[in-house]
């Protein structure tokens, strides 16, 4: 099942080239009260919402998918963690080039560990980028992003995959610089997820999924995640030692080699197979 948010806040059901409105699935939430929980309610209540759009789903009204706006198809993570370096040859990549690392100390990830992105950066498709230092290099980063289903701690590799409750594309949008790796990554909209939630079950082997992002229809990244030293499993695994993962918690799961700079103008469009095409424009800096 592959389930977008829309428009004003819409619940989206997509199928080909529809999204049907099946928004009044969403009274399967709960009412709830402060102090809120600390997850996404949506995902934590995935399994009765999806058997609620499926009763609605034959009468729901039909849009065209080129003409609604997708929002983030996650909208309330409690965390977004990100793996840096995680593909072997953009770990190559940026040991060679100065204006990657700028002199910071690049490791392999079972040295460097992970880092988190603020809440704030989260955009969907339709919110595009806007650029907040253009005088910075600013580059591109496309990921194949897992959203934990149910709270996991201490979590075996073996076990994994069972505490997805499914995957989307992810943007990691960084300034380069000399900063800590979550100040540069964590302007508004520079996290972009999207264009949809693709269920796990349509999902066979995270380990195993063609990826691409395009600039003005010219290949920049291009690999599989096959190239991944550290796969979804594995991930869970490292960041469950550390933190309780929590329904709607999103793992990027790091970029490939390919990065390059971003500009005003520019249209991004990233695939990742089985779970679409994510297409974001960039936009210029806010006027001070």
């Amino acid at each position: 099942m592959k389930i977008c948010r829309f428009n004003d806040n819409r619940l989206g059901l997509v199928e080909a080239d529809e999204v049907l409105d099946v928004s009044e699935a969403l009274g399967v939430l709960p009412a709830l009260r402060y102090p809120y929980p600390v997850c996404d309610q949506l995902i934590a209540h995935l399994p009765e919402l999806r058997a609620r759009i499926a009763t609605l789903a034959p009468t729901a009204m039909r849009l065209p998918l080129a003409q609604v706006r997708l929002l983030a198809p996650v909208a309330n993570p409690g965390k977004i963690i990100a793996a840096p370096v995680n593909y072997v040859n953009h770990l190559k990549e940026v040991l060679a080039d100065p204006n990657l690392h700028h002199d910071n100390q690049i490791n392999h990830i079972e040295r460097a560990g992970l880092f988190l992105k603020a809440g704030s950066s989260l955009a969907g498709a339709a919110d595009g980028v806007t650029l907040v230092l253009p005088d910075r290099r600013t580059d591109h980063e496309v990921e194949l992003v897992a959203v934990i289903g149910r709270a996991a701690r201490n979590v075996k590799a073996a076990d994994a995959l069972a505490y997805v409750a499914g995957y989307t594309i992810g943007l990691d949008i960084t300034i380069r610089g000399p900063e800590e790796r979550s100040l540069r990554k964590s302007p508004d909209s520079y996290t972009v997820l999207g264009p949809w939630l693709t269920t796990a079950d349509e999902i066979n082997d995270p380990g195993n999924l063609a990826v691409e992002l395009l600039i003005n229809g010219q290949t920049r990244q291009k690999t599989t995640t096959s190239e991944l030293i550290l796969g979804v499993e594995a991930l869970i695994e490292f960041a469950s030692r550390f933190y309780t993962l929590h329904p709607g918690d999103l793992i990027f799961t790091g970029t490939p080699e390919g990065v390059s700079p971003i500009h005003a103008g520019d249209m991004m469009i990233a695939s990742i197979e089985g779970l679409g095409d994510l297409q974001v424009q960039i936009m210029p800096a806010l006027a001070l």
